[in-house]
């Protein structure tokens, strides 16, 4: 299931109606797959959305051109393991007001970490009509002891046993067409779905293993689920599928495969959420829902613990009003309207139902996770996890692990800040966890002598 060819290439493809209206530049998705100890195999999915780039026009054609960039930064080292741009150039039908995207893919072998993705494109012809678009992706090699399963990758059509064999989108004898919008419904009735399961099945006594296959709206409401048992073989499966979405109410929706070895009592998930817009069919859910907008938003389906844990990573941004108030509540439902409140508040684009500042937020708290965690303590709990969710990356930091004469310690800059900052940090325990000593940001903790308490003499 490897593929060491990078792939870059363009196909038409009947994209939404609406997708034209909304004159998206483009969209993208991704998904992983298993490619050796130390790396997975990651493609890129990309929609271009024609009408929203300069059609340009020569005596026997109409085309467009533009530059796509795709950044991979590991979050650690501040390295890129990818740093490309391509020219794309394309051929346009004489029917220019067709609905038609532009779909293609790109694959690399990526060694294990934590990055940041960044993805733009670039209409040549109009600097200004440019986006961009920043994702985080963790790469953890599947296991070759162990069941797995990889990413799944959603498709507006798959064809098995194609002879297509050159297409880009051509992979273990199925042709897949990406939909890299992620919208489902009226003018896609079929979700289409590919993933590849591991490991080394036939090591595992009878036939246990059981695949199961779950779509749930943002209620919670099951509306499709599919058992399928998985036969002892040596080698890794593919699994495909398609599912009936045209009498799906219109909502966001979450596709789950669970691998279970019920033997063992083990079991591995893969999840994507999608959206499917019928606009013709009446949602018959008999419940009565009076804070529809909550439910249909990410907090909608929030179980109560995780509701406290976002609002827990939240106060750092919250008043002692909002502290108060989110300590009385005890009803699910009126946590999760709270929650949604709160970050609608704090949207800097109000008509937009993407939040990018609750998006940024959740990206700072997974990257000081992944950075600043000690002992006991979660990254977003310690002080140099508080200081990056509060105030972002710093323009530089001063690191000093091994010095004959102090404790560790680091020195943040923030040139940006009130006309230049620092943040000065401590290893006063030994054991990794940094405490802010010292910072000359106006309301945060002063202390001129912080060197003092970093003296190993």
């Amino acid at each position: 299931m490897k593929n060491k060819i990078l792939f870059l290439s363009f196909l038409l493809f009947a994209s939404l109606s609406f997708a034209q209206e909304n004159r998206n530049l483009f969209d993208f998705d991704f998904a992983q797959f298993a490619y050796d100890s130390s790396s997975n195999y990651v493609e890129f999915y990309y929609s271009l959305n024609q009408h929203a780039m300069t059609i340009k026009s020569s005596d026997s054609s109409k085309y467009i051109e533009g530059v796509l960039a795709i950044s991979l930064e590991d979050t650690a080292t501040k390295t890129f393991v990818l740093n490309k741009d391509w020219k794309l150039r394309h051929e346009l039908s004489l029917d220019t007001n067709s609905t038609q995207n532009l779909v293609g893919v790109l694959g690399f072998a990526i060694p294990k970490g934590s990055y940041k993705c960044i993805i733009s494109v670039k209409d040549l012809e109009n600097s200004k009509n440019i986006k961009s678009i920043t994702d985080y992706l963790k790469v953890k090699p599947f296991q070759s002891d162990s069941l797995g399963i990889s990413d799944v990758q959603l498709a507006s059509k798959i064809t098995q046993d194609s002879p297509n064999k050159n297409s880009i989108f051509y992979k273990n004898t199925y042709e897949i067409i990406p939909q890299p919008t992620l919208v489902f419904g009226d003018n896609l009735p079929v979700v289409y779905y590919y993933c590849e399961l591991y490991n080394h099945f036939k090591k595992i006594k009878g036939n246990s293993i059981l695949l199961v296959s779950e779509i749930k709206n943002s209620r919670g409401k099951i509306f499709y689920k599919k058992n399928n048992p998985i036969l002892n073989t040596d080698e890794s499966i593919v699994e495909v599928g398609a599912i009936p979405v045209i009498k799906f109410p219109t909502d966001s929706y979450t596709l789950e495969l669970m691998l279970l070895d019920s033997a063992n009592s083990y079991g591995v998930q893969s999840f994507k959420r999608f959206f499917v817009y019928n606009p013709k069919v009446k949602n018959t859910d008999t419940i009565n829902y009076s804070q529809t907008n909550v439910l249909s938003s990410i907090f909608g389906v929030m179980s109560s613990e995780e509701c406290d844990n976002l609002f827990n990573e939240s106060k750092y941004i919250a008043s002692k009003t909002e502290i108060d108030q989110y300590k009385k509540l005890t009803n699910l439902s009126a946590k999760r309207e709270f929650l949604f409140n709160f970050w609608k508040r704090r949207n800097p684009d109000p008509s937009s139902s993407k939040n990018s500042y609750l998006q940024e937020y959740l990206e700072r708290v997974k990257i000081s996770n992944e950075r600043y965690g000690a002992l006991n303590l979660d990254g977003w709990k310690t002080d140099r996890g508080r200081v990056y969710i509060e105030y972002g990356e710093p323009s530089e930091v001063d690191r000093y692990p091994n010095q004959t004469d102090t404790k560790p310690y680091e020195v943040w800059h923030y040139n940006d800040i009130e006309g230049g900052v620092e943040f000065d940090f401590g290893d006063l325990t030994g054991f990794g966890d940094y405490q802010l000593l010292n910072s000359t940001k106006r309301d945060e903790m002063r202390d001129d002598n912080w060197q003092q308490r970093i003296a190993t003499n």
